[in-house]
């Protein structure tokens, strides 16, 4: 597995998605080898997965790129695998070279890195090209939500494996560390994000700060290549009390804690396609209020509060604070649906499914070699925001 910052994991959803699916297959027997970053040297066992650590180069740019190519190095210089995943289709270049080496390999694309504001023209063009190599080079596409298997039918004609994320599934969290934070279980909204314009951090913070909620809402996260819009998100929310930015929350019990016993959730991401931090939450039975797009409402089977501006955020999120039974009732149904349609140990029977094909000699690559991006039609839209 390549194209992460590894195991274990301790950043985003691809990180725990190698942690999760890696760790199952290892119990099934399979050998899996994990490559990463360097910030656990120590560690060269994880679970049970093989965790190899190849250096990156510290620039927003070439901080992936830079890490699976070493990775893709280390990969074809030993015994081949029986099958590679190599995640973001941002590393689409190394797929040929894994190929070449006679490594069957799956891609698995993400989301549609490109709409992302934090990317200039050179990055958004460059994404661009990615998912149309990524699509001429591999043997396997992997996209986790509907959405994404339709855009890349939509602009390439080429089938995709819709492989969904997890959820974790929280028995009781004790409320207790909460308070080192300030906060009381059923007191709070929570927002967990990436600081970057698509996961609408600015906008949840100025809805709030002009709704009349009395909860508190805790906003964990950071932006480690944007001090502009980390300056926004303070600016959006000086001298209101009721706010309070805890940064990067990296102790789990504590994050644990924080999702499950908030009084919502607020999910603001609108780029991405099953999104992990939503599955958190759903997991945690906690009821969500979520910016409107498709991505989510899919996920969400349209049982949460949506919202498209700072006004709709603030009328969702009074509501919340109104009326505790919908609220109960629907962390409860969320809940239910996360242990109902995203298990992990579905996702693994999958990943080891397509494993096994792509060691058979299964390919999508004779048929999308030639593929070109419709240029016809404009782009599909795989995250319409409602009118």
């Amino acid at each position: 597995m390549l194209g992460t910052r590894g195991v274990p994991a301790a950043y985003g959803g691809f990180e725990t998605a190698v942690e999760e699916i890696g760790a199952r297959l290892v119990q099934r027997g399979h050998e899996v080898t994990v490559y990463g970053n360097r910030s656990a040297p120590e560690v060269s066992e994880h679970r049970g997965m093989r965790v190899v650590h190849v250096p990156a180069l510290p620039l927003k740019q070439l901080d992936t790129l830079s890490r699976t190519g070493l990775a893709t190095l280390h990969a074809i210089a030993g015994d081949a695998p029986d099958a590679a995943f190599v995640f973001n289709a941002a590393n689409a270049p190394y797929v040929s070279l894994l190929r070449a080496r006679g490594i069957p390999v799956a891609v698995h694309v993400d989301g549609l890195e490109w709409r992302r504001a934090k990317w200039g023209g050179a990055g958004r063009a460059y994404y661009r090209w990615a998912e149309e190599h990524a699509v001429r080079a591999a043997d396997a596409l992997i996209a986790d939500a509907p959405g994404i298997a339709a855009y890349y039918d939509a602009e390439f004609a080429v089938p995709t494996e819709l492989i969904r994320y997890g959820a974790p599934l929280r028995g009781p969290v004790c409320p207790e560390r909460l308070a080192e934070l300030g906060l009381e279980p059923d007191r709070f909204h929570l927002v967990v994000a990436r600081f970057e314009p698509e996961n609408h951090v600015v906008e949840i913070v100025e809805g709030y700060r002009r709704s009349r909620a009395r909860l508190p809402l805790a906003v964990v996260g950071s932006a480690p290549y944007s001090a502009a819009y980390t300056r926004a998100v303070r600016e959006a929310a000086v001298d209101d009390p009721r706010i309070r930015l805890l940064g990067g929350v990296w102790d789990q019990d504590l994050l644990d804690g924080l999702y499950a016993h908030a009084r919502t959730y607020v999910h603001g991401h609108s780029v991405g396609g099953t999104n992990p931090s939503l599955l958190r939450a759903m997991g945690a039975g906690t009821a969500t209020i979520a910016f409107d797009v498709d991505f989510n409402r899919e996920v969400l089977d349209d049982d949460a509060w949506m919202f498209a501006d700072a006004a709709q955020l603030g009328g969702a999120l009074e509501r919340a604070e109104a009326d505790g039974a919908l609220v109960r009732a629907r962390g409860a149904r969320a809940q239910e649906r996360a242990a109902q349609v995203f298990r992990w140990a579905d996702v693994a029977d999958a990943y080891e499914r397509l494993a096994a094909r792509l060691a058979a000699g299964d390919s999508v690559h004779p048929e999308a070699r030639h593929t070109r991006r419709a240029p016809s039609r404009p782009v599909a839209r795989a995250d319409r925001v409602p009118s």
